[in-house]
């Protein structure tokens, strides 16, 4: 078998390899994210912003966890005087008042996530079943509303509506019961919280799961009706697995702010009465670096908080891709 010989080009030269072909209009050597960039220049430029605020407020701050490592002096150099270690870790690992703080960290956490992250899904799929568009949208505008109150503003309605003569307690007096003090009371404050939070987010929560909701297939229900399945059955099978993934991505992103429980509002809401079940870490934290000035200590304290997060994000990221195939990467 004769083998084949390549034939240069007849305007080859003596001694030159074949002439290869290239695509028109794609120079040589330029990689693709390069020709990506130069064509959609105007959208890659709308991300110079955010990637900006994430870079200065996020990204460059981090720089000072050095400090949970060495003795912070305010006015001193910036990056703290001296090493010490892990002497601040080993101070707050055996300061009750820190176990203490990260157990209501936890409780706190735990009821938020319990209440505010399936309520949504419930008020989703009820408004979903509303064939009225004047009632949807009356209760959609009514749900979203709290969202865009401020915290202090909600702060204030709350301490309005539970201090002694406030709404609440005009109704226990018009029972026969006695005024309760809600505010002075330890015992209270987790119930008013949680409440707080149900009443400010879930309806805000419902916009994705509705979005998500449009986006399942017609024929399915159809096919259920078909096979003698009722309302409760379709929800179950058809409805609840078409917003699956939408759900797991929002309990992951929940689990990775378990610890961040929201400062403002305790630290408006909270006071030296209600400690042993409102102080959180933010709080304390806010107490110990800000108005203590011992800023390494605290340091050391957020930078343990922030290592629980990123342990939760993982593991629910990981238990979410092996049991349900969803994840957020």
């Amino acid at each position: 078998m004769l083998s084949e010989t390549v034939r240069p080009a007849p305007d080859a030269r003596p001694g030159t390899s074949p002439r290869t072909t290239r695509a028109p209009g794609r120079r040589p050597g330029r990689p693709p994210w390069r020709r990506a960039l130069r064509r959609d220049w105007q959208l890659y430029s709308l991300a110079v912003g955010p990637l900006l605020f994430f870079l200065t407020f996020r990204y460059l701050p981090m720089l000072g966890n050095v400090i949970a490592f060495r003795r912070f002096q305010p006015g001193g150099s910036l990056f703290g005087e001296y090493w010490t270690g892990l002497r601040y870790f080993r101070l707050f690992f055996t300061d009750p008042t820190f176990w203490s703080v990260f157990t209501n960290t936890l409780v706190l956490g735990a009821l938020t996530l319990l209440f505010c992250f399936p309520l949504p899904i419930v008020l989703a799929l009820l408004l979903n079943e509303v064939r009225s568009r004047v009632l949807k949208r009356f209760v959609q505008s009514v749900s979203y509303l709290p969202h865009f109150l401020s915290i202090v503003i909600v702060a204030a309605m709350v301490m309005q509506l539970l201090s002694v003569d406030g709404t609440v307690n005009q109704m226990v007096g018009a029972v026969g019961g006695k005024p309760v003090q809600f505010l002075q009371q330890a015992e209270w404050f987790r119930t008013i919280y949680v409440s707080s939070e149900v009443w400010q987010t879930v309806g805000w929560g419902t916009i994705l799961y509705l979005a998500a909701l449009t986006t399942i297939d017609g024929d399915l229900y159809e096919a259920a009706r078909i096979d003698g399945a009722n309302r409760w059955r379709q929800t179950w099978h058809v409805t609840l697995p078409g917003i699956r993934p939408t759900m797991m991505t929002l309990l992951i992103l929940n689990i990775g702010t378990f610890m961040a429980v929201g400062f403002e509002k305790i630290l408006l809401l909270y006071n030296p009465l209600t400690y042993p079940t409102a102080d959180v870490i933010s709080t304390y934290l806010y107490r110990v670096g800000i108005v203590s000035g011992n800023l390494s200590y605290a340091a050391a304290i957020g930078l343990f908080e922030a290592v629980i997060g990123l342990t939760l994000v993982l593991s629910a990221n990981a238990i979410s891709r092996r049991t349900v195939g969803t994840s957020l990467w």
